[in-house]
């Protein structure tokens, strides 16, 4: 493994210069943004990877494992990390290594300001979920320490998990088109995100190949939450025109407040308005109605993050693969099932 001494004649630096910027304390010591870069391209060149073990070890034949860091962005989202973190459970009882786990929140758009990920002085590899469109150029650009897997992004730079989000928009489309439905509407958060505009584009794109009706009014946008949701519904609500027969939430959340929102103004669902879901939350079950939703395979999805990741971590893989799972509809009362 190359050394410090190695890194700082390759950056043309100081040992101790190399030492600080290595060490995340670039910034404390105001070493320039640019010198800070040839000294993280020379690291990556030489394929350094941080003794975090060595520096974590307090005591003679203590056991330390290596770190794997879970990034989640600081919103509404944080709804799906129980999942998540089944998933992960599951994947760390099956492999033969061992390891630790660090949740790191963060912000979105904010990635860049998360010192760590360009020094690798804190974990041996890392997962992303949710990082914004922002954030996902930033890792593109980046030269980054540790070995990382996306979560429901896709990168030709990195290995990621995810599935078919313009697919999904589309299998939704096809499903109000069948419920022979012709005025449709789609809830929408606000979040920058992706993976969200490929699931809005896929349905609105379909719509318009089966000829449904998705008007500008009836494409809503609102903050990604259940309160989100109901004021969305409450604001189409006001404007007493002709409502859709069938709207698609790309939230699970958000459709949760759209139903309260419905259910106050008198409209029944579904025989005045269908409704549907994603992500396949747990509440789904449990509204009235059940709600209809895609289901998304989180816990399997985060196994295969963990899997991904182990392999990276102990050179086993070096190209990027982008594992691709399968959502599917669960049908519920809301639209087209009988139940739960």
């Amino acid at each position: 493994m190359a050394s410090i001494k190695e890194i700082a004649k390759l950056a043309d630096v100081s040992q101790g210069t190399a030492s600080m910027v290595l060490g995340g304390k670039g910034d404390q010591y105001r070493i320039s943004a640019v010198t800070q870069q040839k000294i993280v391209e020379a690291a990556k060149q030489l394929n350094y990877q941080p003794n975090i073990s060595a520096r974590r070890l307090r005591s003679g034949g203590e056991t330390v494992l290596p770190i794997i860091a879970l990034f989640w962005s600081l919103d509404v989202r944080a709804a799906l990390i129980n999942r998540f973190l089944h998933g992960l459970q599951r994947a760390f009882h099956s492999l033969e290594q061992e390891y630790e786990l660090l949740i790191q929140p963060y912000v979105g758009n904010k990635l860049c300001e998360v010192n760590s990920l360009l020094t690798g002085t804190r974990y041996n590899g890392a997962i992303i979920a949710n990082p914004t469109e922002l954030d996902e150029q930033f890792l593109e650009d980046a030269n980054l320490l540790v070995p990382i897997v996306l979560y429901q992004r896709s990168s030709d730079k990195y290995s990621s998990v995810k599935v078919d989000s313009f697919k999904t928009g589309q299998e939704v489309a096809q499903l109000f088109a069948s419920r022979k439905h012709l005025k449709v509407g789609v809830l929408v958060s606000d979040v920058s995100s992706n993976a969200i505009q490929l699931r809005l584009q896929g349905f609105t794109d379909r719509a318009k190949e089966l000829g449904l009706e998705l008007s500008e009014q009836h494409a809503l946008y609102a903050d990604f939450s259940e309160k989100g949701g109901y004021d969305a519904i409450h604001r189409l609500l006001e404007r007493e025109e002709e409502l859709p027969t069938a709207m698609f939430s790309i939230s699970d959340q958000m459709a949760v407040g759209a139903l309260k929102a419905l259910h106050e103004s008198g409209r029944k669902v579904p025989d005045e308005m269908e409704l549907v879901g994603y992500d396949d939350d747990a509440i789904t079950k449990f509204t009235i109605p059940a709600l209809s939703t895609v289901h998304l395979p989180v816990e399997e999805m985060a196994e295969a993050c963990v899997n991904l990741l182990s392999e990276l971590m102990q050179y086993r893989s070096h190209e990027p693969i982008c594992k691709l799972f399968e959502s599917c509809l669960i049908l519920r009362s809301s639209c087209g099932g009988s139940g739960k």
